[in-house]
């Protein structure tokens, strides 16, 4: 933990440096997305207004942009209007997840489902994809749209993989993999390719960037699902605990049950059996957590996929833009927002 302490300011300096570079890009993207969620029904205006307002990190918006501007591409509004449709593919997601979950807080606001009712979330939800659906026609490229088509079906399938194994505390970490790899890193990956392709890039750099993404988007999860957990970082906008509360199987459960004995094990699956975990429960999950030093293996498995998606950019030429992307890959083990 010692080399995320130091790295952390260092880190977070990575994602501004990016959200800067490409600042006048990111307020048109910004713009795309109110002007394609205006509608004459009232309560969508209301549900999408009140989304637009609860912000977010635009993470994967950036990283079209950024690759985009490392791969070269400069004139036309490609780039925003992609970036656009990839944050409108995310916001949907985030919708349904907290219908899913159940969820009642996100990035420091009541979620959409909390605020209205989970019928009309679901709705928004599928509004929001639809209008990706006419971004991608728009733009007119074939491997765009199949590529962030292919995108949005895999997520989907990523939900259903994790509701099918919801509560199995004795999941194999492969599984987990496959889940996160679904529903978080595919879009990663579509980000970053996306920026290659509207730029003419060719195949090596597009699937380099498709591969620093995968990986960039692995490590952002399995740090996300391990915040979960640590209760020394203290998050704007997430709640420590919120994963154990709705029963979701992440990491560092995974790598728990696999160092705990008999009585231990039989402990975690009762908890995990329970319909509503309450604090107690939390407590004792917290104190095995630290009993078997389950932080700092899951920051070491999320390095591995650091360095993987730092190594993918090779093959671009030195440049402001490469630097950024490449401290990018740790930004996710050390920010506090």
């Amino acid at each position: 933990m010692g080399t995320v302490v130091q790295l952390k300011n260092q880190i977070n300096d990575s994602y501004f440096q990016l959200k800067d570079s490409v600042e006048d890009k990111l307020i048109l993207t910004e713009e795309k997305i109110k002007s394609k969620l205006t509608s004459d029904v009232e309560l969508v205006q209301k549900m999408t207004e009140y989304h637009i307002e609860t912000g977010g990190k635009r993470l994967r918006a950036l990283l079209t942009l950024g690759a985009a501007k490392l791969c070269g591409y400069s004139k036309g509004s490609r780039d925003v209007n992609l970036a656009a449709c990839v944050e409108l593919i995310h916001s949907a997601t985030l919708m349904h997840d907290d219908v899913i979950d159940e969820g009642v807080v996100r990035r420091g606001k009541e979620t959409l489902n909390k605020v209205w009712n989970n019928q009309s979330s679901v709705l928004i939800g599928d509004y929001l994809l639809s209008r990706c659906f006419e971004i991608m026609v728009e733009d007119g490229n074939l491997e765009v749209l199949k590529l962030l088509s292919s995108t949005s079906s895999k997520i989907a399938q990523g939900e259903v993989l994790q509701l099918q194994h919801k509560g199995e505390v004795d999941m194999l970490e492969e599984t987990y993999l496959k889940i996160i790899s679904a529903k978080t890193a595919e879009l990663f990956a579509a980000a970053t390719k996306v920026g290659a392709i509207l730029s003419n890039a060719d195949n090596k750099k597009k699937d380099a960037l498709e591969f620093y993404g995968r990986n960039l988007g692995l490590t952002f999860q399995i740090a996300d699902d391990t915040l979960d957990y640590n209760s020394e970082i203290k998050l704007f906008g997430k709640k420590i605990g919120q994963d154990f509360f709705e029963g979701k199987i992440t990491l560092p459960i995974i790598l728990l049950f696999q160092k705990l004995d008999l009585i231990e094990k039989k402990i975690l699956n009762r908890i995990f059996d329970k319909k509503i975990r309450n604090v107690d429960d939390f407590d004792k999950t917290i104190s095995l957590i630290k009993k078997y030093k389950i932080i700092e293996e899951s920051y070491q498995k999320a390095q591995h996929y650091i360095n993987l998606a730092s190594n993918s950019l090779t093959v671009f030429k030195d440049s402001e833009e490469k630097d950024i992307l490449k401290s990018l890959t740790s930004f996710s083990l050390v920010r506090n927002f």
